[in-house]
């Protein structure tokens, strides 16, 4: 721009100078004596002055103007870095920062929105839902990165594709097709086959967008994962019914005998001693089925509290091990013990007794006649291992994963038989997780199983 400047002014000075030196040629001869010295000095003069009017015309009005269409030209472009001459003269001066403030403006304007898109695709992609952007006619325009997670492939396999062409299930269809026909937002939920057995469950939200002027332009759709919250309903479920049916099944009992008592006056002695004895076995099964839930009640609260203190493993298995070895010699199991010397742990008293007391009743209770089973208690640097093992029934592989839930149990009939209420292993596990122990278990059928328990030997409450 500045060469292109001096060319123009170079040029209109040429033209002042031969426009004088026309008039020059014109006058000159026209006259004579000193006034052709006065007349050449004045035409020089006024060269001089044209000259310098010419230069400060292009430096005040010219170049600024020419200055602020080249910046406006480059904003056009895209380019907010431009910059226009400032001068502070007149219109031209007005005209430059008026330019100048509003390139700035405009980059500060692109600097937000750079940064809010950054920020608004950084929480998209964060999102713990998976989500997709459909304009009007049906096209992806946007998926996160949850939305990836969740359905494979990459972004490029579904932005600029028909949402049908790349999404298979029919419920996700209809919820975009509803969404469209209704213009308001619509629920659906579909689930999806990851492995073998095993789905995961999903609720689709699919809600219109309108533009300013209230035309739809597209439809938005969320997908939450709610596998979880499946799981937990079944659970729920589950866990009533079973409750309902461990319920039912001695309160039938106790109900049936009792009124076989109440309405048969001839009911003789021992009958009458059997029925009784049977009402009585089924109360206490009522009542260790009560307790337990309660216990575990307690101990799935969050405001769980276990009062710590330090313990001394052989002192702590003086008392169980009276009792459990009086259930061993009623089966004619050979119960061993194996537990290391001066074994301490700081722990919950009365918890650590039901783990013991569960584990090894649970051994004693699966183990048939002639049997064994065996108590253990390692030292490690940091934890106390115990291990209960036995040679009784076992369990089969793909029931591992469940023995640990409520009421869950391998051999319904066997359980019930040795009184179990099928909460003991619910009730362990949740008691050494909140010691942020570990339990694992190792098994074969008709072999034997393996509980390991790790305890940290200190914790801070």
């Amino acid at each position: 721009m500045q060469s292109s400047n001096s060319r123009l002014f170079f040029l209109y000075g040429i033209i002042v100078l031969i426009v004088m030196i026309c008039i020059g040629v014109i006058i000159l001869p026209l006259i004579q004596g000193q006034e052709k010295i006065i007349v050449g000095l004045s035409l020089f003069g006024g060269s001089i002055v044209f000259l310098v009017l010419i230069y400060n015309i292009f430096d005040k009005y010219i170049k600024p103007v020419q200055s602020s269409a080249m910046v406006a030209n480059e904003l056009v472009k895209g380019n907010y870095k431009a910059r226009t001459y400032v001068n502070h003269f007149g219109d031209a001066g007005k005209l430059s920062n008026a330019i100048n403030v509003l390139a700035r403006s405009l980059q500060e304007m692109t600097i937000q929105e750079k940064m809010q898109g950054s920020q608004l695709r950084t929480v998209i992609d964060n999102m713990e839902s998976g989500l997709m952007l459909i304009d009007e006619r049906g096209y992806v325009h946007l998926v996160n990165r949850k939305f990836l997670n969740t359905f494979g492939k990459h972004a490029k396999d579904y932005i600029g594709f028909l949402y049908y062409d790349v999404l298979e299930q029919e419920n996700i269809h209809k919820a975009v097709q509803e969404a469209f026909l209704y213009e308001e937002k619509v629920k659906n939920s579909f689930t999806i086959s990851l492995e073998i057995e095993k789905k995961r469950y999903f609720e689709i939200v699919g809600a219109p967008i309108f533009n300013e002027a209230n035309d739809l332009k597209g439809a938005v759709l969320v997908f939450h994962d709610i596998t979880e919250l499946k799981r937990l309903e079944q659970m729920r479920k589950d866990f009533v019914a079973n409750v309902s049916h461990e319920l039912k099944t001695p309160i039938t009992s106790i109900r049936g005998f009792a009124e076989t008592l109440l309405e048969d006056d001839m009911v003789n002695e021992e009958i009458r001693n059997q029925f009784l004895t049977i009402i009585l076995t089924e109360s206490e099964r009522l009542q260790a089925l009560v307790y337990d839930l309660l216990e575990l009640s307690k101990l799935e609260k969050d405001e769980l509290r276990l009062n710590y203190e330090t313990i001394h493993i052989n002192e702590l298995l003086v008392g169980i091990l009276t009792i459990v070895e009086q259930q061993a010699q009623k089966k004619q199991i050979n119960f061993t013990t194996t537990i290391e010397e001066d074994s301490k742990i700081r722990a919950d008293r009365d918890r650590l007794k039901q783990i013991f007391i569960n584990l090894i009743s649970n051994a004693i209770n699966y183990t048939p006649v002639g049997g064994k089973v065996d108590l253990g208690v390692h030292i490690t640097k940091d934890s106390i291992e115990i291990v209960v093992s036995d040679t009784g029934i076992g369990i089969p592989e793909e029931f591992k994963d469940r023995i640990f839930e409520r009421f869950y149990r391998v051999d319904r009939a066997r359980s019930r038989n040795t009184g179990g209420t099928g909460l003991g292993l619910a009730i362990v596990k949740h008691i050494v997780e909140a010691h942020r122990g570990s339990i694992k278990v190792e098994s074969k059928v008709d072999k034997g199983t393996i509980f390991r328990v790790n305890l940290p030997k200190s914790f801070l409450d």
